[in-house]
C-alpha cells in the first residue's frame, strides 16, 4: 500500500479510502490511485487485514448432497449473495446430514476463522447439531425448521403444495394423489402437510401417499402403480425429477398426460419446460433464499448480537404448463 501511495503521490490513508470506496476522494485522485494499483499489481493482504479487523470477509457454507437440484441451487444462491456483499465462501459438503457431521463441519469452519456460517439443513436429523452452535459465530439455517434458537430462511413448502393441489381441484379433479419424497426431509413434511390440508379442507378423499426418494427411478415406479390404479386423474409429485419418471411410466402404459392424468411437480428445474408434455410445477426462489441468508448473517455481524431468531419465509409460485387440464380434457 505504501508503494501505491508513493507512485500515486498521495498518502497511505488516501489509498485506504480508495480501496474501501470512501466517498470523500476526488475523482482525479481516485483515478490516479487506481492506475497505480493496476501498474504495480497490488493485491490486498487478506491475512494481515484479518489480523487488524478480526474479520476474514469469508462466510462458511455447510451443505448436503449438492447433486440434488434444490440443495445445489440454494448453495449457488447463497454464494452469489455473499459475493455481492463482498465476501468469499468456504464450503463443506457432507455426504449425509447427521448431528456428528454437522458439528464437525461447524468446528472446521470456525477454525478457519469464518465470520459466519450458513447451514443448508433440509433434514430433521440436523436439528440437534444446530441447537448447540457456538454463540460467538453467527449461524443461519436454510430449510432448517422453525423450532430452534437459530435464525432460519426457508421456502414456504406447505403453501407450495397447497398451490399445486388447489390448481388441480380448481380444474375439476375429485382428488389428488401424491408421490412423496424420502422420510426425515423437512421439505417432504411440508409438502405432505399442504397436500393433505387442501384435500381435507375441501372434503375430498385423501389417498395413501406413494413413497419416493427424489430420483426419476422412484417416480417411475410410483407412476407404474398409479397407471394401474383405477380412477386416478391427478397427481402432485414432490419434485420434478420424480415427475419425469412418472411421465415415462404413464407414456409406457399408454396413459396420456394431461388427457387421462394431470401432473404437477415441485422445484421448476431448468428442464421442466422441455418435458413431454411441459411440466406444471412449483417454482422456488433460491436467489431470494440466498439473499435473506446473507442479510441475516450481516445483521448479526453488524450488531454483535449473540443470538438471533429471525424467520424469513420465501413464497413459492405456481408455474402452469401443459401437463395439467380438466379431467378427460
Amino acid at each position: 500500500m505504501a508503494d501505491v501511495a508513493t507512485k500515486a503521490g498521495v498518502s497511505h490513508q488516501t489509498v485506504s479510502r480508495v480501496l474501501n470506496d470512501h466517498p470523500n476522494v476526488r475523482a482525479e485522485t481516485r483515478a490516479r490511485v487506481l492506475e497505480a494499483i493496476h501498474e504495480l499489481g497490488y493485491r490486498r493482504n487478506m491475512v494481515a487485514r484479518a489480523l487488524v479487523t478480526r474479520h476474514t470477509r469469508t462466510l462458511g457454507v455447510v451443505s448436503f448432497d449438492t447433486t440434488l437440484y434444490g440443495p445445489a441451487s440454494m448453495v449457488y444462491g447463497i454464494e452469489q449473495a455473499a459475493r455481492a456483499a463482498g465476501y468469499f465462501v468456504s464450503m463443506v459438503s457432507l455426504k449425509t446430514i447427521d448431528t456428528a457431521g454437522v458439528r464437525d463441519a461447524l468446528g472446521y469452519l470456525a477454525e478457519q476463522g469464518v465470520d459466519g456460517i450458513v447451514v443448508v439443513a433440509p433434514q430433521r436429523s440436523a436439528a440437534p447439531a444446530l441447537a448447540d452452535v457456538p454463540v460467538d459465530i453467527p449461524v443461519v439455517a436454510v430449510e432448517g425448521g422453525h423450532d430452534g434458537d437459530v435464525s432460519v430462511v426457508s421456502v414456504d413448502q406447505v403453501e407450495g403444495a397447497r398451490l399445486a393441489v388447489r390448481h388441480l381441484l380448481d380444474l375439476g379433479h375429485e382428488t389428488v394423489w401424491h408421490i412423496a419424497g424420502p422420510p426425515d426431509w423437512l421439505e417432504v413434511e411440508g409438502r405432505l402437510e399442504g397436500w393433505r390440508d387442501v384435500l381435507e379442507g375441501a372434503g375430498r378423499p385423501v389417498p395413501e401417499p406413494l413413497p419416493g426418494d427424489w430420483s426419476p427411478r422412484s417416480g417411475y415406479r410410483a407412476g407404474l402403480r398409479l397407471a394401474a390404479t383405477p380412477g386416478v386423474t391427478a397427481v402432485f409429485v414432490a419434485n420434478d425429477q420424480m415427475a419425469l419418471g412418472a411421465l415415462r411410466a404413464f407414456a409406457e402404459r399408454g396413459v396420456r398426460v394431461p388427457e387421462r392424468i394431470s401432473v404437477v411437480g415441485f422445484d421448476d428445474i431448468p428442464e421442466s419446460e422441455f418435458f413431454s408434455p411441459p411440466l406444471t410445477t412449483i417454482r422456488q426462489d433460491f436467489g431470494a433464499v440466498g439473499r435473506h441468508s446473507i442479510e441475516v448473517l450481516l445483521r448479526r455481524l453488524e450488531t454483535g448480537a449473540e443470538w438471533s431468531r429471525e424467520r424469513h419465509v420465501v413464497p413459492p409460485r405456481l408455474v402452469v404448463r401443459a401437463s395439467t387440464a380438466p379431467p378427460g380434457g
